[in-house]
C-alpha cells in the first residue's frame, strides 16, 4: 500500500512540474535533497551517539536503579501489576528518561525491551495488558523537557533563536501527556474493578 501511495505522489510530482513549468527545479530537487539527507543523518549521528551512550552509561553505572527508585514513586500508581526492580520497569524508567531529553531513537530500543520484559513479566498472550497500554501512551505522548533532535535541527537550519521553542514543548507535551494517560487509565481503572468484583 505505501509503494503504490508513493509511486503516486512521484507521478503526481512529475506532472504537475510539467504542467506548471517547474521540472528544471523538480529535476534538482531530486537531485539534491537525498544528498542533503545524508547530510542531515550524519549532522543528527553525534548527537544522538552521544546521549544514547550517556544513556548506556547510565544504565551500566547503576544509574538506572536511582532512576527506578525515582520513578517508582511518580509511576507507582500507574503500573500497580508489574515489580518496581524489575527488568521491565528499569527499561520503562530509561525509555521515559530517554524522551525526557527529546531523544527519540536512544527511547526506542527501550521500548521495546520494555514491552518484550512486561510480556514476560505478565504472562501476556495476544492481549496487551493495563501495563503495556499505559506504557504505549506515556511513551508515545511523552513529556520532553530538553527537545534536542528539535534543537539540533533548528541550529543547522540557522535558527536565530534555537531555543525559543522549548517553553511551548514543555505546555504541549505536558498537556498531551496529561489527556492521554488520563483517557488511558479511567477504562483501565474500570476493569481492573470489574476483574476484582468477579
Amino acid at each position: 500500500m505505501l509503494t503504490f501511495i508513493f509511486s503516486l505522489l512521484i507521478i503526481i510530482s512529475i506532472i504537475a512540474g510539467a504542467a506548471t513549468g517547474n521540472l528544471r527545479e523538480l529535476t534538482e530537487a531530486v537531485l539534491n535533497e537525498p544528498v542533503n539527507a545524508v547530510e542531515l543523518c550524519i549532522y543528527l549521528c553525534g548527537g544522538m551517539c552521544f546521549w544514547g551512550g550517556l544513556m548506556r552509561v547510565a544504565e551500566k553505572s547503576g544509574l538506572t536503579e536511582g532512576l527506578a527508585k525515582l520513578f517508582a514513586l511518580i509511576l507507582g500508581g500507574l503500573f500497580k501489576d508489574i515489580d518496581k526492580q524489575g527488568r521491565a520497569f528499569k527499561a520503562i524508567c530509561m525509555n521515559i528518561t530517554a524522551n525526557l531529553l527529546g531523544l527519540g531513537n536512544a527511547a526506542t530500543p527501550f521500548g521495546i525491551e520494555a514491552m518484550k520484559a512486561l510480556a514476560e513479566e505478565e504472562g501476556a498472550g495476544d492481549t496487551a495488558t493495563p501495563s503495556m497500554v499505559i506504557f504505549t501512551v506515556i511513551n508515545t505522548a511523552s513529556l520532553t523537557l530538553i527537545p534536542s533532535t528539535a534543537l539540533s535541527l533548528r541550529m543547522k537550519y540557522g535558527s536565530a533563536d534555537p531555543i525559543e521553542i522549548v517553553p511551548a514543548v514543555w505546555i504541549t507535551s505536558a498537556a498531551a501527556l496529561a489527556v492521554s494517560v488520563t483517557l488511558a487509565v479511567l477504562p483501565l481503572s474500570g476493569k481492573r474493578k470489574r476483574g476484582k468484583k468477579l
